[in-house]
């Protein structure tokens, strides 16, 4: 089995696909910073490592005699300066392959987004355009997956990249538990009845997507949208996900018009003032939640005849029960 280094390895991603991979039989280096939390990876027999990906002294010692590099780190937000969006998600990334190549690291896996493809269009693919006025996360993840494909030319090493669509699931404190504490508090409202189509992905079913495509020379050089490729608008997501919560759905739903205004004066005076912690309210949110972001898995099938394993029903119940246990 391979020697694998992950970064990132402490995060939601990151720690499931560590688990992953060892349960697989790999042996796996687990890059992490010194100030990370590591409750995800309790228990888990992986090595772990202390360094930055901006630090590329502290990168060396992780690559030795890997095979693999699956790079999971990254800034995911929608809010904050663009220079340190630059500096994590695009500088970060380019270290972090120089180093691979170097370390005669034979693939590199790039965890990206379909985020800079953008808002408004059903089943897009990798070759849809990358939108105008992005936030600095979804702009920088496309610099550095540009960047990697120019770099793929020039260096011996392999290179894949898997976009990830609305990723949900176990130990997601970004999106999910958040979401699920608005619902519970009575603080949630859906934009334009919940009619936009979304594009959820299972965790468990990503994790199976980013293995598969790090498993296979058919995906050398290729790009992959992940996602658990349903047809589905926001209030069918809602509507299973309050059921499985045993609460009611609230009724009350905000004209995408004025949600998205609302959110860009919040926005606006929270930037204003300088306060560091993101604001409730965001355009990007209320665009996710507003406007079609749907995304075709063609790509997918055609290459591997994929099908998740997770289906949406079990996806949410194993996602409810993990919060209530949590």
């Amino acid at each position: 089995m391979s020697k694998i280094l992950v970064t990132g390895a402490n995060g939601f991603i990151g720690s499931n696909l560590v688990k992953r991979l060892i349960k697989d039989g790999h042996s796996v280096n687990s890059l992490v910073r010194k100030t990370s939390d590591l409750k995800f990876l309790d228990g888990v027999e992986t090595k772990l490592f202390y360094g930055d990906i901006n630090n590329l002294e502290s990168l060396k010692t992780p690559m030795e005699e890997v095979e693999k590099v699956y790079h999971v780190a990254g800034l995911a937000a929608d809010y904050g300066p663009f220079s340190l969006f630059e500096k994590v998600n695009f500088q970060g990334t380019k270290n972090v392959a120089q180093t691979a190549c170097r370390a005669n690291v034979k693939k590199f896996i790039y965890i990206s987004t379909v985020a800079f493809h953008g808002f408004g269009k059903a089943n897009m693919t990798e070759l849809s355009p990358v939108a105008d006025n992005l936030i600095p996360y979804a702009k920088t993840k496309y610099m550095a997956e540009n960047w990697l494909w120019k770099f793929n030319k020039e260096s011996k090493m392999n290179i894949t990249a898997v976009r990830p669509g609305n990723v949900f699931g176990i130990n997601d404190h970004t999106f999910i538990s958040k979401y699920i504490d608005a619902m519970l508090a009575g603080k949630f409202s859906e934009v334009n009845h919940g009619k936009s189509k979304t594009c959820p992905v299972f965790s468990e079913n990503l994790i199976d997507i980013i293995t598969l495509v790090g498993n296979s020379d058919k995906a050398n050089g290729h790009a992959f949208v992940a996602t658990d490729g349903l047809d589905i608008d926001w209030h069918t997501f809602n509507s299973k996900l309050a059921k499985r919560l045993n609460i009611k759905l609230p009724k009350t739903s905000i004209p995408y018009p004025v949600a998205y205004a609302v959110a860009k004066i919040y926005y606006g005076i929270h930037k204003s003032l300088g306060i560091k912690s993101e604001p409730f309210l965001t355009p990007y949110r209320i665009n996710n939640g507003g406007k079609d972001y749907h995304f075709s898995i063609k790509k997918l099938q055609d290459f591997f005849d994929y099908k998740p394993k997770v289906d949406i029903d079990n996806s949410i119940k194993k996602t409810v029960e993990w919060y209530k246990n949590k």
